[in-house]
């Protein structure tokens, strides 16, 4: 790892001094690469002042507009039209498709539409000109968008957008600029003949998008070099549609990268559909550059090459969209039989052990879902259940009880008791092995989450974070009740010997904590209703307030019969002090991620009843 930190490093280093020696030989590319570092930086305030301003409300409206393919196209066009990122729209579905909060068929309607919003962006740039300076608009902008970050929260989102909008337009001048001092350079020259020609600029739009991370400030370079007669209109297509191609590169890394099946299908849908209508408006370019020609023709433009190219961007999108739209049901069916649901293992630590590939520490932690605090909170849910039949299943192997047993114990003292005379299985080595990378991985996601919440989010929150230190706890419990369940009811000792009632009670508390783990195991897999976990508390806290009180009435009746002694009296009483913690904590996560899981998909319900019209 330091090593490749260190080579990162080395690798910054030498481009910024290429950068800087070249912005010393070439005005004019200095003034280039200014506009593109002010347009993406201006991208990025629009985003985020546009989602601080919604205040969690796209990525509501996302999780209700999946209903109908029709509602998710018209949300994935509106949402890239408002954000001018089909990239950003593409991995918020990831994220929401990742926790369950949408489903795949839903998601790819709002992939398409993502793609179809995609060509607003270039329509902008191509109908305001490029003749017309929008730099005097910028300077006012900016004003108002510093002054309006004191006004408060919302004020502050408002400037954050007003100030995007304002370095978007001044980074078009500047672009601008740069192409109009670089006479020299004339991209037409290095076209080649047929095929080969416009494949070479089909890879300069892919390679300049996935450098970029933009396929809009692709296409405004493009327009700029057009405009400056510095590519020809053919060539400006080409990047077009590798541009689209390049727009899915990101997609596909974070969805992969990610590691959930089901954000990794979204992500292959994406480059699917891109690379499919690229092969498509490749194979139809001709017809496609004569509709583009007959259209701007009709409406007396048709020396623009501007709205020819805007034009043509939007006719081969549409057509993708055209040709996919009819089977989307069985897209998503393809999809999932080409990337089927990972099976869940019967022993998560043993499934780790076998090495780095067979499953990941953290499977549901990303950072696509941090872009949302619905995506977030889900993916924390998730991962803190993970974390909890994790534990689960390391207390059951310190109890000397393997997970293939944990669901229907059978209680065989004498299968036992040879476990715990030839077992070297300590429960530490599983804590540090397995419980806390996972515990740190969570403690890192929820430093990294930033996103705005209410109230009873941020309540939500801190009892995550406080029920994963309560299993933290539960383990290292687990391990002072395996020291002791080994020393006495592992040992030989003689019927009738103090040691002897101590072995007998550390069996008995041993098979009371087994059914309780596998009473919370059985209740976990049963889908949750309305009140299921406060019946469920109630029903375990009775139980374990009986067995309690017989216990030690127990211990306190051998005592005085001379059976057991002060310090084994002492041990068993602080270990039914930790097998009861155990039980709570577990139960505790549980009852907050299912509570969790409920709230989100209530929520929505509740919302749109609360908002629909009296009857």
């Amino acid at each position: 790892m330091a090593l490749k930190q260190t080579f990162k490093w080395i690798a910054v280093a030498v481009l910024v001094l290429l950068l800087g020696a070249s912005f010393h030989y070439s005005g004019g590319w200095l003034q280039l690469c200014a506009g593109l570092a002010l347009f993406l930086f201006g991208m990025q305030c629009l985003e985020q002042g546009l989602k601080a301003l919604a205040g969690g409300g796209m990525e509501r409206l996302l999780a209700r507009s999946t209903a109908t393919p029709l509602k998710g196209l018209l949300f994935g066009g509106g949402a890239t039209l408002l954000l001018q990122s089909s990239t950003l729209v593409s991995l918020l579905t990831i994220a929401f498709l990742g926790t369950g909060l949408i489903q795949l068929g839903g998601a790819i309607a709002v992939l398409l539409g993502a793609n179809l919003g995609a060509t607003s962006g270039i329509w902008l740039l191509a109908l305001a000109g490029q003749n017309l300076s929008l730099s005097p608009l910028a300077l006012p902008l900016l004003v108002f968008g510093v002054l309006a970050r004191y006004t408060g929260p919302r004020g502050m989102a408002a400037g954050q957008l007003l100030v995007g909008i304002a370095f978007i337009f001044l980074a078009i001048d500047q672009i601008k600029d740069g192409f109009s001092a670089m006479t020299t350079i004339e991209l037409g020259r290095y076209a080649a003949d047929g095929w080969a020609g416009t494949l070479l600029f089909v890879a300069v739009g892919l390679g300049l998008t996935v450098i970029v991370q933009s396929s809009h400030a692709t296409l405004m370079l493009t327009l700029a070099a057009l405009s400056q007669g510095q590519l020809e209109p053919a060539q400006s297509l080409a990047i077009a549609i590798g541009s689209n191609v390049g727009s899915s590169v990101s997609t596909a890394v974070m969805g992969f990268l990610g590691g959930n099946r089901a954000g990794q299908r979204l992500a292959l849908a994406h480059v699917l559909f891109n690379v499919s209508t690229a092969l498509v408006a490749l194979l139809a370019l001709p017809l496609l550059q004569s509709a583009v020609l007959w259209l701007t023709a009709r409406a007396g433009m048709g020396d623009n090459a501007l709205i020819q190219l805007a034009l043509f961007h939007t006719l081969f999108n549409a057509l993708g969209v055209a040709l996919f739209w009819p089977w989307q049901a069985g897209f998503a069916r393809l999809l999932e039989r080409w990337l089927p649901d990972r099976p869940q293992p019967a022993g998560l630590v043993a499934e780790i052990a076998r090495g780095p590939a067979a499953t990941r520490r953290s499977p549901y932690l990303s950072d696509s879902a941090l872009r949302s605090a619905d995506t977030a909170t889900q993916a924390f849910s998730q991962e803190l259940r993970h974390l909890g039949r994790l534990s689960l299943e390391v207390i059951g192997q310190a109890l000397y009880c393997p997970p293939d047993e944990l669901a229907a114990p059978r209680h065989d003292d004498v299968v036992l008791r040879g476990r715990l005379q030839q077992s070297t299985l300590d429960s530490e080595t599983l804590y540090r092995e397995h419980i806390k990378p996972v515990y740190g991985e969570l403690l890192r996601f929820a430093g990294r989450f930033e996103q705005p919440l209410d109230e009873v989010r941020q309540q939500w929150w801190r009892d995550g974070q406080e029920a994963a230190s309560q299993l933290v706890k539960a383990v290292k419990d687990a391990h002072q009740l395996q020291a002791n369940l080994k020393r006495y009811a592992g040992a030989t000792v003689q019927p009738g010997s103090t040691a002897s009632a101590a072995a007998s009670a550390y069996l008995e508390l041993r098979r009371q904590l087994i059914d309780a783990l596998a009473w919370l195991g059985h209740s976990a897999s049963v889908p949750a209703t309305a009140g299921h976990w406060q019946a469920q508390r109630q029903t375990l806290q009775a139980h374990l307030t009986a067995f309690k009180d017989d216990f030690t009435a127990r211990l306190f009746r051998e005592v005085r019969e001379g059976r057991l002694d002060g310090a084994q009296l002492g041990s068993l009483v602080n270990d039914l002090g930790y097998a009861q913690r155990i039980v709570g904590n577990l139960h505790q996560v549980l009852e907050l991620c299912d509570g969790q899981r409920q709230g989100l998909a209530w929520r929505g319900r509740e919302e749109d009843a609360a908002t629909a019209p009296a009857p």
